[in-house]
Order: C-alpha cells, then sequence, then structure tokens
C-alpha cells in the first residue's frame, strides 16, 4: 500500500511559484515521490491526495503530455499515481481518481450529497403509466429483469427483488465518485454522480448525471460525442456515441447506440444495437437490432429482433393513455413501413409485413409470415422455416456476441429449435388440424385470432411444422445414440432413460434464456418464501438453468416425442429406432432443399450469376451431406445390436 505524507515547505513554496493556491496546504496528502514540478495553476480545497507524476502520454498525431494536474481546481479529490488533469472549466469535487487517467478540457465533474450512481433507478418499462417497474442495478440481468417485469402479479415476489436490490443499492451508496485506472475524459461537459470503470473513454459528451459506466480492461466502454444521459447503468463493451440521448435506461453488455438514437424508460440486454430511431418504454431482450431513422419501438418486447425501416407501433389509441404493450417474441422480424396496434403478440421467428391492427396473437404459430393485404391480417403458418434469413440469423448470431471476458450478465440460448419452440409448433400442429376439422377441407380461407389463413398456407403450414418436429426429435435422440456406449438395446434404453429432475411440461422464454417452467416457479416461490435472499445465489440459480438445458430438454423431448409418434422410448425395438432415424433424415433434407430453392429466389431477384458458389449454398450442400452420413453412422450403430 502507498504511503502518503504531507507537503514539504519547500513543496509548499514551490507550488505557490507555479500559482497553486490551497485553502489548507496541510489538508493535502502526497505521495513519498511526489514531485511538486508538474502541477501548475491549481487549486485545492477539502481533503486532497496526489500521487506521483511520472508518465508521459501519447496522443494522437504525434503529440506528448506529461502527466500532472495544470489549469484545474480540485475539492475532496483523491488522484492516484500518473494521471494528467488539464484544464478544467469549472471544478472536480468529490471523487477519487485512478492511475493512469487522463482528464482534460472538462467543464465540471462533481458527486454532489449521497448518491447510489444510477443503481435503484426504477425504469418504467412496457408501461409508460408505471405498473410494471424494473429496478436497475450494476450487474441486472435479462433474466432477473423479466421476472420484475412480468411477473407482476406476484407481489410477495417483487417486494423480495426489490428488497435485494435495494440492499445492493445500500452497499454503494458513496459521497464520493470514482473513476477508475487508465481513463480518458476529454471534451466533456457536466458530469454529475457518475461512477466510471477502468479504460473507459468519455470523449466529448454533453452531459452524464446520475449513472454507472461499468467499464473494465478486457472490455472498455467508450462514451462519444454529443451524448446526453440521465438515471442509467452502461454495463461493460458497450459503446454510446454520435448524439445519443437517454434517460432511466439499463444499457447491457457489448450494446451499440449511436447516430443521434433516443431512449427513454427502456432496458437494452446484451448485443443490442440502436441508431437513427427512437426507443420508448421497451424491453429490449438479447440482439434487439435497429437501424432506421424512422424506427419507432415503444412498449414492446423483443429479442433477436430486427427492426425494418419505418417500423412502429402504437399503444396510444385508447381513453386510458399509453398502458398497453406487446410482444414479439425472439427472432421475430419486421418488414419496412409494418406497424403492430398494441396489445398483440407475434410468434417467435415470425415476420412482420404492412399494417396489424386488430391485435392478433399469432405466438402458438411460431416461423409464420403475418401479412397485411387490403386492410385484412393474412397468416402462413410455419413459412419462415423455409427462409433462408432465419437460419442466416440463426447463425450469425453466435458469432456477433461480442461480449468479452468471463462475467457475462446474460444467459443466452441461440438455438433455433428447442422446447419452447416445438412446444408452439405441436400446438399449433393441433390448432391447422382443428380448423381444418372445423371449417371442411373445402374451405379457401380459416379465421384465427383476428387473421385469415390460406388452405394452401395452412397445407404448407403442417408440411413444415412436421418436418422441423422430425428434426428436433431426431436431432435429441440421435445426440443420445452417438454419445451411450451400448453393447445391446438394453444397453441404449437405459441410455435414454432421463437423469434431470425438470423438463417436464411448459418451457418459457426469460428474455433470451430458455428453461422449463416448474424449474424456474421452484426459484420463484423460493425467493417469494425467503429462501433465496441473497442476489449472487439467485444469479447463480438462474445461471445454472441455463448451463443445464441439454440436460432439461432430453427429459422434455422423451415425453413429448412419445406423445407425438405414439411409443414407448423404453419398449423400442432397433428397427424403430433406424425408422425414426430416416424419417429425421429426410426432415432435414426437405428443409435444406426448401432452403436451397430459396436462396435461389434470392439471386434470381438479384441477378447475380455465381448461385452455386454462394458461401450458404454451399453450406446448404454440406449440410446435406454432413447429416446424410451421420444418419448412416447412426443406422450403423444400431445395426450392430
Amino acid at each position: 500500500m502507498e504511503k502518503y505524507r504531507r507537503l514539504t515547505s519547500e513543496e509548499i513554496e514551490v507550488l505557490k511559484s507555479q500559482m497553486c493556491y490551497a485553502s489548507d496546504w496541510n489538508a493535502i496528502e502526497v505521495a513519498e515521490d511526489f514531485s511538486p514540478e508538474n502541477v501548475r495553476y491549481a487549486r485545492f480545497s477539502g481533503n486532497i491526495r496526489l500521487g506521483t507524476f511520472r508518465k508521459e502520454f501519447q496522443l494522437a498525431g504525434g503529440m506528448v503530455k506529461h502527466s500532472g494536474i495544470y489549469y484545474a481546481t480540485l475539492h475532496n479529490v483523491m488522484v492516484g499515481d500518473d494521471c494528467c488533469i488539464e484544464n478544467v472549466k469549472n471544478y472536480i469535487a468529490n471523487y477519487r481518481i485512478g492511475s493512469g487517467t487522463f482528464i482534460e478540457n472538462v467543464d465540471i465533474i462533481l458527486t454532489d450529497g449521497l448518491s447510489s450512481f444510477g443503481n435503484g433507478v426504477q425504469v418504467s418499462v412496457l408501461n409508460e403509466t408505471g405498473g410494471c417497474d424494473v429496478m436497475i442495478y450494476d450487474r441486472l440481468s435479462a433474466q432477473l429483469a423479466y421476472l420484475m417485469a412480468f411477473y407482476r402479479h406476484r407481489p410477495s415476489l417483487l417486494s423480495r427483488l426489490y428488497g435485494m436490490i435495494g440492499r445492493y443499492v445500500r452497499s454503494v451508496e458513496s459521497t464520493f465518485g470514482t473513476i477508475g485506472r487508465d481513463v480518458v475524459i476529454a471534451d466533456a461537459g457536466y458530469i454529475k454522480n457518475v461512477r466510471v470503470g477502468d479504460f473507459c473513454k468519455i470523449e466529448g459528451a454533453s452531459r452524464l448525471k446520475n449513472g454507472s459506466i461499468n467499464s473494465n480492461e478486457e472490455a472498455p466502454v467508450h462514451v462519444g460525442v454529443g451524448v446526453i444521459g440521465d438515471d442509467f447503468i452502461i454495463s461493460s463493451g458497450s459503446n454510446v456515441e454520435d448524439g445519443v440521448t437517454f434517460s432511466r435506461c439499463f444499457i447491457g453488455q457489448a450494446c451499440r447506440l449511436g447516430h443521434n438514437y433516443s431512449a427513454s424508460d427502456s432496458l437494452f440486454f446484451s448485443n443490442c444495437h440502436g441508431e437513427n430511431g427512437e426507443a420508448c418504454a421497451i424491453f429490449a431482450g438479447p440482439f434487439t437490432v435497429t437501424h432506421h431513422k424512422s424506427t419507432l419501438l415503444i412498449a414492446g418486447m423483443f429479442s433477436f429482433m430486427n427492426a425494418g425501416s419505418g417500423s412502429n407501433q402504437s399503444n396510444h389509441l385508447y381513453k386510458l393513455g399509453p398502458i398497453h404493450h406487446g410482444m414479439m417474441e425472439r427472432g421475430a422480424k419486421t418488414a419496412s413501413d409494418s406497424y403492430i396496434l398494441w396489445p398483440a403478440k407475434v410468434g417467435a421467428f415470425s415476420l412482420v409485413m404492412g399494417r396489424h391492427v386488430c391485435h392478433q396473437d399469432t405466438s402458438d404459430l411460431p416461423f409464420s409470415y403475418l401479412i397485411e393485404q387490403q386492410s385484412t391480417s393474412y397468416i402462413m403458418p410455419g413459412a419462415n422455416l423455409k427462409s433462408v434469413g432465419t437460419i442466416r440469423d440463426a447463425k450469425k448470431w453466435p458469432s456477433r456476441d461480442r461480449r468479452k471476458g468471463p462475467g457475462k450478465l446474460d444467459s443466452i440460448n441461440f438455438n433455433l429449435l428447442s422446447p419452447y419452440t416445438v412446444q408452439k409448433m405441436l400446438r399449433a400442429v393441433n390448432i391447422l388440424n382443428e380448423l381444418k376439422r372445423v371449417s371442411g377441407d373445402t374451405s379457401d380461407y380459416y379465421a384465427y385470432q383476428s387473421g385469415r389463413i390460406k388452405a394452401t398456407s395452412l397445407a404448407k403450414g403442417l408440411k413444415y411444422y412436421g418436418y422441423a418436429i422430425d428434426k428436433f426429435f431426431g436431432n435429441s435422440l440421435i445426440t443420445r445414440i452417438m454419445n451411450a456406449e451400448f453393447a445391446s438395446l438394453e444397453d441404449l434404453r437405459r441410455a435414454f432413460v432421463p437423469r434431470s429432475q425438470y423438463g417436464d411440461g411448459e418451457w418459457v422464454d426469460l428474455a433470451g434464456m430458455i428453461a422449463p417452467g416448474k424449474a424456474v416457479e421452484d426459484i420463484v416461490s423460493d425467493v417469494e418464501s425467503g429462501r433465496t435472499s441473497d442476489l449472487e445465489i439467485l444469479n447463480e440459480r438462474i445461471s445454472s438453468l441455463h448451463s443445464e438445458y441439454y440436460h432439461y430438454e432430453w427429459r422434455w423431448a422423451c415425453k413429448a416425442m412419445e406423445d407425438y409418434y405414439g411409443f414407448r422410448l423404453s419398449e423400442l425395438s432397433a428397427d424403430d429406432l433406424s425408422r425414426l432415424v430416416r424419417r429425421w433424415r429426410d426432415s432435414v433434407v426437405a428443409l435444406d432443399r426448401l432452403l436451397y430453392e430459396d436462396a435461389r429466389k434470392e439471386f434470381s431477384l438479384s441477378g447475380m450469376p455465381d448461385f452455386e458458389s454462394d458461401p450458404f449454398v454451399r453450406s446448404v450442400k454440406e449440410h446435406i451431406e454432413v447429416k446424410s452420413s451421420l444418419a448412416d453412422q447412426v443406422l450403423e450403430k444400431l445395426d450392430s445390436i
């Protein structure tokens, strides 16, 4: 630990000769090796502690500046070693500044009174009038926020969660702000009650008030020109720049906000990207992306979503004000100039085109197109299963996860097919068959949830869902067979027995993490009862659901497979298993061929001649070969018993 001492009389005289002033020279402590040479035109008041000034800073264009304090007023400030603080127009007050930090051309940096630095701010997400408030703090995950926003019917849960976060808030309260080590703050305006993490760069920000910037060496944060932020938390690895304005917001890890984007009362979790447009009261789960100037996201929940130009939702056409909200489940996208009147619910991995005002609920028809024609909403069930865009998105999300370091806040499941989506497809098959039964095979259209389904679309939907269901069940089964050590059919049957506690029943999507509803309910109940009362333990339990996903998935798949195909795994013969493998292979190949033809349409529209050499096209053909080969390997293993 570095030792500090009082200034010597000689050092005081040197400082005075360099136009420095102190209200009380005895209130200044300095490092043992302190030299006054690089402290000029400085004013000190309150308790001051200064480190050494040996380092030189290499600036853009070849400029070199020596560490020190020049033309600055400091009040109750601790300055670490090798900092450069220059041209502070007003003053810096009540801050601890880490070593190697560079502060230049700022107006004011102060902590005023007791502050929690954005922790504990209540964000009125979804419902602009309140009622779905999420209390933010430094380590808020998408999953914990989901519990606060969507379990409003469990007041005891909310009370416990608020209490846990409240204890954390009180633990970080201080009358002193902190600026970490190796930070750059340059050409900034008003900074009040803001805690700044290590290696952060704040360049040209206009105003930052009541917030935490949780930067670190592995994942630094950049706050750029013209940014105005109030009541916020910015997580590691994020960039907020180019005139962004935000208030009462949580910005998660590796997010990017820029190009004059504006946001209020909104949550942005891992890898969200917002430019040009506007967000109000949104719950933006991981990979929510909006780029366009005319795009407004309001009072909605989104994840793995890409908003087309002119996308808009409305929650204002009601007498009680903007109380309604909607949900676009994971992977849902909007085409240009799309519009949805809340309340509404769009199924997972669906595409919305046109204007929809009849409060559709297509949550049980995932992978669909929702298209408006002549003021009527048409649903094309399962049509997105054959879209190259869907597969491209599924592949790009894991590769575009920009989070760095071990401390990832959000648990993210990237799987396109999972118990969550397949359970919906199983319901979709029942819904479509029931529509046929009730309306008859000769109907041209079927009515569903204020929309219409063409007979041809219904028939194709059943086919597409059938392929996808077979693919998912086959994936699960083949993984078990390939990973099992068996010499007999009985050995294999024993390998099929689920070992996990959870998996049966309904599954839920907790803003990016897919988990059995029963497991989530047990966690919620333990929080309500007080058995889980620590934030870290709660977050660990939520994360464990993610890490155990494949064990839970198999338990669910076993039961769902038996119900769907009408057999018991414990009674299947080798021939039965071989038939299931062939069924899986045929479904995978059929879906890949549909993707191949969809890609061909894209090329015909663009006039590009080298269709066969396209990387995606090659990957589809390779996928057919790989999966066909895998089927052969599995069949060979089964033939051996």
